[in-house]
């Protein structure tokens, strides 16, 4: 682990790159247009971006079609594939240093994360997608002996895929990796706030021998770009990552469009339930702030609402609060930093607006530097208001108070979203049937996670449609299933 000296040292000579990956090419904006990223932890610019337009998504669109459809990429034997994403994965790993120091850098998400978390997870994503290649098998249906039914896989074709700026590398290997893996070419527009990693990945792609207009990038915002891509007629699927509202376009962009497969992951308003007979309260104090607090809160299964039960609730709060003070507030690139700043000054208006509130700020609740906001646990005595219905984005956790288990699974259930949830029950039995209550797409028992490569992430409800990421079943959402209906009905010869 370098120092935190070590790190600004190596900030301030560290190559960031300026230009769209399209056809292979490094290139600008058809229009010349740029625009600036910032580093959120000092407002200062890192680098001028190419400011992406309709004319470039279709540019990009195209390259990627003639690469489909030559089939340098989507005719390549399943093992091939697999060697090409593997090395991409080891590329990767050989600029790990530099690219989590890029990703701190343009997103404000400290250095430690991004060295332990988010670097090394996009690579175990990318390698267990690649390994997936050729171990998943097309089937054969049950028919007579005239009769033989081949049910394939076939690669959907060109894909859009659309990041968010809370984990912009990870979500990149998320959704490159089984779109890759089953063949498709893809045009990534990463956010306009953290475009930086996206396109270095790019970068890495062709020196790791992946064909021309394979992986293509087009930076810029959402109506130049996003939108674009949501609308283009010859991209046929479409994996956002991002806000419920945004979600909802992508579903009229299809609809107005080619009617192109897509697959949301939204937003969420994620409960937690901690009832009187857990047995480490130390453990579950924990757990809950890793969840509330980690990436400073801006993750869409971040903990956002705990229900304690009201006989444990002042002994837990104690223990949340003694825990939320070692979350040390500070420079990102600080190895010792647990918390930075939101990603823009916007998204900062936007969450400290919650630090008003009617409900008792049990520890945090101050602002530092403009743009960071420390650890805040809010007390509330009922479940309504703002803070309860709204996702909040940032590092502010509502508790309210709850006699029984039913009740807590009650008002877990009333909310629009249904991303992710945590139980923390003693007895196993009320804890599984209380997991299997709640209306959302991954439930921790006991512990705050989100599984691991082989288990599938999306939500019920406004936080997902159309799939899910990770695992397995993130590769049925960029193939078609085609049937083959083969007549074996005797020959002329009798056989």
């Amino acid at each position: 682990m370098h120092g935190k000296v070590d790190y600004k040292t190596k900030a301030q000579s560290i190559s960031l790159p300026t230009k769209m990956i399209v056809d292979g090419a490094h290139v600008a904006a058809l229009s010349g247009r740029t625009y600036a990223t910032l580093n959120p932890a000092t407002g200062k610019v890192l680098a001028d971006l190419p400011a992406g337009s309709a004319d470039d998504v279709d540019r990009a669109v195209t390259a990627a079609r003639q690469a489909f459809e030559d089939g340098r990429w989507s005719k390549l034997t399943p093992a091939t594939r697999k060697q090409m994403l593997l090395r991409l994965a080891s590329v990767i790993e050989e600029n790990l240093s530099e690219l989590a120091l890029m990703e701190s850098l343009d997103s404000g998400k400290t250095i430690t994360d991004c060295i332990n978390i988010d670097v090394p997870e996009a690579i175990n994503s990318l390698r267990w997608h690649a390994e997936a290649i050729d171990k998943i098998y097309d089937q054969v249906s049950p028919a007579n002996d005239s009769s033989l039914g081949l049910i394939v896989r076939e690669p959907i074709g060109v894909v859009g895929i659309v990041l968010p700026w809370n984990f912009p590398l990870l979500m990149l290997a998320w959704k490159i990796g089984p779109a890759l893996a089953a063949g498709c070419t893809v045009v990534v527009k990463p956010a306009e706030e953290t475009s930086l990693t996206t396109l270095r990945v790019a970068e890495l792609a062709l020196e790791a021998g992946l064909p021309a207009g394979v992986f293509n990038v087009v930076t810029g915002d959402g109506p130049d770009v996003g939108e674009p891509i949501g609308r283009h007629p010859d991209i046929d699927a479409v994996s956002f990552t991002g806000s419920t509202e945004t979600g909802r376009r992508f579903l009229k962009y299809s609809s107005e469009s080619n009617i192109k497969e897509v697959v949301l992951e939204m937003g969420g308003k994620n409960p937690c339930i901690v009832m009187d007979d857990v047995r480490n309260l130390d453990a579950v104090a924990a757990h809950i702030c890793n969840g509330a607090f980690w990436n400073v809160g801006q993750n869409c299964s971040a903990i956002s609402r705990l229900f304690v039960h009201r006989s444990v609730k002042d002994r837990l709060l104690e223990k949340l609060i003694d825990v939320a003070k070692t979350w040390t507030v500070g420079d990102p690139l600080d190895p010792d930093t647990r918390i930075g700043p939101l990603v823009s000054t916007v998204h900062f208006e936007k969450v400290s607006s919650y630090l008003e509130t009617d409900g008792r700020v049990v520890v945090g609740g101050k602002v530092f530097g403009g743009t960071t906001i420390e650890p805040t646990i809010v007390e509330f005595s009922q479940h309504e208001g703002r803070h309860i219905r709204e996702e909040i984005f940032g590092p502010i956790l509502s508790v309210i108070p709850v006699d029984s288990l039913a009740e807590a699974v009650a008002l877990a259930n009333q909310t629009e979203y249904g991303l992710a949830a945590s139980v923390f029950v003693g007895d196993g039995t009320r804890a599984l049937r209380a997991a299997r209550s709640i209306k959302a797409g991954t439930v921790t028992v006991n512990c705050y996670g989100e599984g691991d490569a082989a288990t599938p992430f999306g939500g019920y409800k406004q936080s997902g449609f159309g799939g899910r990421d990770k695992s397995i079943h993130a590769h049925d959402q960029y193939c078609q299933t085609k049937t083959l209906w083969v007549d074996l009905s005797s020959s002329e010869d009798g056989v």
